[in-house]
């Protein structure tokens, strides 16, 4: 029996809208959609060459996400933080990335280890190509932090960084990597996690997460501090924390 053709519509826009969500998040963490930059419904669905419908469900989803802010007669924007802001994802990281290795030093199988080890070899050849000695790392199974997240074996853990603030994670991470000397320091606090993943270390694993964490967060607070003149708040000198916003 055939199917009706809205049913068949519907399944259309669903998987168009997971595109564009894919698609519109990716820039955002990027930057090519900066911090605080104006979401133009109509000119995204001319950029597309997608109706209204897929579209407004993938920016209600990088809404649900956090990448996106709406208010009422403003519009949309991409989302910006205050530094406070900030500290409290990594706060957050802390802890919960730092539960996620204990995990996997408990629950992941050789064959997963050996694959993260093969993808830190990838971003070691990686950084050694790079002039700026930035680190950056693709999506999901290519993204070191993703698949310790997955190798918790832990539903609550796996929604929390892999689904509803993996994006934000990432964006936070993106544009920490700009930070001199950060890249090569964190591929080798990487190495040193996964060893004591490999041996079983649960307790190792978690301290040297939670310290990664913490190590990215007070080079952060500390770039903030270098690039703000004396008076100047580090929210005007820092392309992911809230600026005052052109009308």
């Amino acid at each position: 029996m055939q199917k009706p053709a809205a049913d068949s519509d519907n399944k259309t826009d669903i998987s168009l809208a997971e595109r564009l969500f894919e698609r519109i998040g990716e820039e955002i963490v990027a930057g090519t959609l900066p911090p605080g930059a104006k979401i133009s419904e109509p000119a995204l669905a001319r950029r597309f060459g997608v109706s209204r419908t897929p579209l407004r469900e993938a920016l209600r989803r990088l809404e649900e996400r956090k990448l996106i802010t709406s208010a009422r007669n403003v519009g949309s924007r991409v989302v910006s933080f205050s530094l406070a802001e900030v500290m409290d994802v990594y706060h957050a990281r802390e802890a919960l990335e730092g539960m996620a290795s204990r995990l996997a030093a408990q629950r992941m199988s050789a064959a997963e280890i050996d694959g993260l080890r093969g993808v830190l070899e990838d971003h070691r050849r990686a950084l050694a190509e790079r002039t700026d000695g930035a680190y950056y790392q693709d999506s999901h199974d290519l993204d070191f932090h993703y698949r310790i997240a997955r190798g918790s074996r832990s539903f609550l853990v796996e929604k929390i960084l892999c689904e509803e603030f993996y994006l934000l994670i990432r964006l936070f991470r993106r544009r920490h990597n700009w930070i001199a000397g950060r890249g090569r320091r964190a591929w080798e606090e990487h190495v040193r996690i996964l060893d004591a993943i490999k041996d079983g270390d649960a307790e190792l694993a978690e301290i040297l997460m939670r310290r990664h964490v913490a190590a990215a967060r007070l080079s952060f607070e500390a770039s903030q501090r270098l690039l703000a003149p004396d008076g100047v708040s580090p929210e005007a000198t820092h392309p992911l924390l809230t600026k005052k916003r052109e009308k």
